[in-house]
């Protein structure tokens, strides 16, 4: 029974996410995966505290162990955010969440292993606290992580990146094991102590989604505002019109008639599909999740084809020349993701 209660935070959490998400944006597969990356993170750290075991004291251990803690967890983290898998702050809630819970189980049941007889309602109340910490933490370092590969995105593409939404980013990462520390370090009351550190971590993420949102609407009101014009001016044969299209302007004489001809074709598919993904995202936000007709699917699947043959042919030099007309940051990688996949499922059918 003391093992159920170990689980029981984490099975919990899976049927949360079920209940809210249905598994639209994590499939089970990859929540399950995430959970063993945590367990294999608590391996490792429970490795690693034998060895710091032996030259830290106890009062330096309360203090290191946490910051190693979220560190190692932040590993699988780190590669799904370079990954383009944490786009938005949902993703980064789940897949830290499930990275945490899965660390937090084997940490109770090494607890019940090797540690003291305790009774049920100890067990109960130290699972969920364990569980609540670990899955809280690894959500906000989730979310600094997707908030610095937005930033190296705009970064790569040479635009300009705000200093406030660098301080979040750093500001996240390093209040996670802050938290995890104090939850640690600090010894009074448990319950009053429970409800500081939960609270904390309950504020923190309300306000990051707040501040993720206010960044999406940024990406879709401004982006979409300026993609329209330059798919417009294109369409128009008048690249003067945008700021974009005066860029493409000013490298013309670095290609061939042909080459640049090919530049133009492969930034007007750019800015077709990414259009198209934004537009569906918006869709599927207003709750108006409409289902593409075969013809649509079809048509954006060979737009893609297109896209990615033009890709090939154009080679490093010429993408590293319109790098900043061309570029798909975290957010639009993930939207374009999800509409091919939608295309693909329609295709089949």
């Amino acid at each position: 029974m003391s093992f159920v209660a170990a689980l029981l935070p984490v099975v919990i959490y899976i049927v949360v996410v079920y209940v809210l998400d249905s598994f639209a944006l994590i499939s089970v597969k990859r929540l399950l995966l995430l959970v063993l990356c945590g367990m294999a993170a608590a391996l490792a750290c429970f490795g690693l505290f034998q060895l710091t075991g032996l030259f830290l004291s106890e009062a330096v251990s309360d203090i290191a162990d946490p910051v190693m803690e979220e560190a190692v967890k932040a590993i699988p983290l780190l590669l799904l955010a370079r990954r383009k898998k944490i786009a938005f702050f949902i993703d980064s809630v789940i897949c830290g969440a499930a990275v945490g819970g899965g660390f937090s189980i084997l940490e109770n049941l090494f607890y019940l292993l090797l540690g003291d007889p305790m009774a049920m309602g100890t067990v109960l109340f130290r699972g969920l606290e364990v569980a609540l910490i670990h899955m809280g933490c690894s959500a906000i370092v989730a979310a600094g992580l997707m908030f610095a590969v937005r930033l190296d995105g705009r970064r790569r593409a040479r635009l300009e990146i705000k200093r406030r939404d660098v301080w979040m980013a750093t500001f996240l990462l390093l209040a996670a094991p802050l938290l995890h520390v104090a939850h640690n370090a600090f010894h009074f009351n448990p319950l009053i102590q429970f409800v500081a550190v939960f609270g904390s971590m309950a504020a923190l993420l309300v306000w990051t989604y707040q501040y993720d949102g206010d960044m999406i609407h940024r990406w879709l009101d401004k982006g979409l505002d300026k993609q329209v014009d330059l798919f417009r001016s294109i369409q128009e044969g008048n690249l003067s019109q945008t700021k974009t299209g005066e860029f493409l302007l000013s490298v013309k004489d670095c290609f061939s008639p042909e080459v640049f001809f090919d530049v133009i074709c492969y930034v007007k598919l750019n800015v077709e599909l990414s259009i198209a993904a934004k537009s569906r995202f918006m869709l599927r936000e207003a709750k108006l999740d409409l289902p593409l007709d075969e013809e649509q699917a079809r048509t954006l699947l060979a737009q893609y084809e297109e896209y990615r043959l033009l890709e090939k042919r154009l080679g490093q030099s010429a993408r590293i020349t319109i790098a900043p007309v061309v570029k798909f940051y975290p957010a639009d990688r993930k939207a374009l993701d999800d509409l091919l996949a939608e295309c693909a499922a329609g295709h089949q059918k």
